[in-house]
C-alpha cells in the first residue's frame, strides 16, 4: 500500500467527481454540493491533474465522460459507498435516518412483493433512500464487496436443485419470505386453446425464457431433461415483463411464478394455464452478507420486509 500516494488524495474531490459523473453538468453538481460553479470547476481541474486525464469533454448538453471516467466509475461508486458506511451512526433510528439502502432484486419482486413493505418503510423512515439494482450473476459478489446491502430473488428450495441453478456462497446468509409455483401465460386467442392441454401440447410450443442469475436454463429445463424432454426456446430475454409482452402478440408461451403470471394476464388480457407436470415451488429469498448480520439498519430493513410479507406464506 502506497500510504504517501493515498495521503495526497482529497476525499472532497472524489465526492465532487462522483456527483459530476452522475449529473454530467457543472451547474447541477454545484447545486447538489452547495458549492459555486467556480469551486466545482476548480475541483475538476484538480481531478484532471490527479488522474492525468481530461475525465470529461464538453458537449451541447453538458459533459461526456472519457473512457478513463467510465473505467473509474464502478470503483468510485464502491469507494463512496464504503465511506458512507463508515460515517453511518452505530445506532439506527428509522425516523431520523438518511440511510441509503442498496437492494438487488429480480424483476418479479417489484409488482409482487415490494408493494407489501415499501409504503411502510417510508412511513417509518421518511428520509431513507432505496437504490434498486437488477439481480445478475454478479449480485452475490457485490453483496460480498459491500456494494449491495440486500438481495431478493427466487431460489429453488431443494439443495440439490439449487446446485444446478443458484447456490449462494458460504458467507451469504439467507431467509425465505414467500413461496410460489410456476404457471404459463399465452395470448387469449392462441390456437393451443382449441386442443387438450397436457405436457405434449406444452412441449409443442415455442417458449420465451428469462435469463436468471446469468443462467439461460431453469430448474424446469433440468427436470424436463431428466424425463427425456427439451423445451424449444425461441427467445431469451433479460426480464419478466418483456417475456410476457412477447407472448401477447405471438404464439410463444412463457412459464413464470404464479402471481406474476396472473398479474401480467390481467394487465394484458391474456390466458393463464397450469404447468402440465409436477414441479416444486420456488422461494423468494432475502440474501445478505454474514458481516452485516448485526448491522442495525439492515436488521431493521430485513425485519420490516419479513413482517409485512408474512401473510404471503
Amino acid at each position: 500500500m502506497n500510504i504517501e500516494r493515498l495521503a495526497r488524495l482529497d476525499l472532497n474531490l472524489l465526492v465532487c467527481f462522483k456527483v459530476l459523473v452522475e449529473e454530467l453538468n457543472v451547474t447541477r453538481t454545484a447545486h447538489r454540493l452547495c458549492l459555486s460553479q467556480s469551486a466545482v470547476s476548480k475541483s475538476l481541474a484538480k481531478l484532471r491533474t490527479q488522474f492525468n486525464d481530461p475525465l470529461f469533454t464538453r458537449n451541447s448538453h453538458g459533459l461526456s465522460p472519457t473512457p478513463k471516467t467510465i473505467f473509474l466509475k464502478p470503483k468510485l461508486d464502491l469507494l463512496i459507498n464504503q465511506l458512507e458506511l463508515l460515517t453511518q451512526p452505530e445506532d439506527f433510528s428509522p425516523h431520523d435516518s438518511e440511510y441509503r439502502f442498496q437492494i438487488a432484486a429480480v424483476e418479479s419482486v417489484y409488482p409482487l412483493i415490494l408493494p407489501h413493505f415499501l409504503p411502510v418503510i417510508f412511513q417509518q423512515a421518511p428520509s431513507v433512500t432505496i437504490s434498486t439494482h437488477a439481480w445478475t450473476e454478479q449480485t452475490f459478489q457485490m453483496i460480498q464487496r459491500g456494494e449491495i446491502d440486500l438481495g431478493l430473488t427466487g431460489k429453488d428450495i431443494d439443495i440439490n436443485d439449487a446446485k444446478l441453478t443458484m447456490l449462494p456462497p458460504d458467507d451469504i446468509f439467507q431467509q425465505e419470505i414467500y413461496r410460489d409455483h410456476q404457471m404459463c401465460i399465452i395470448r387469449k386467442d392462441h390456437p393451443i386453446l382449441r386442443k387438450s392441454w397436457n405436457l405434449e401440447a406444452y412441449l409443442s410450443l415455442r417458449h420465451v425464457q428469462v435469463r436468471c442469475d446469468g443462467n439461460d436454463r431453469w430448474l424446469l429445463d433440468y427436470r424436463l431433461a431428466d424425463m427425456g424432454y427439451d423445451r424449444d426456446i425461441a427467445v431469451t430475454v433479460p426480464d419478466f415483463n418483456s417475456a410476457a409482452s412477447l407472448c401477447s402478440y405471438t404464439d410463444f408461451i412463457f412459464t413464470a411464478p404464479n402471481h406474476f403470471v396472473k398479474l401480467a394476464a390481467k394487465q394484458s388480457d391474456m390466458v393463464v394455464l397450469p404447468l402440465p407436470l409436477e414441479f416444486p415451488p420456488m422461494a423468494y429469498t432475502l440474501f445478505w452478507h454474514r458481516d452485516r448480520e448485526n448491522d442495525q439498519a439492515l436488521t431493521w430493513l430485513r425485519n420490516m420486509i419479513t413482517q409485512k410479507t408474512n401473510h404471503l406464506r
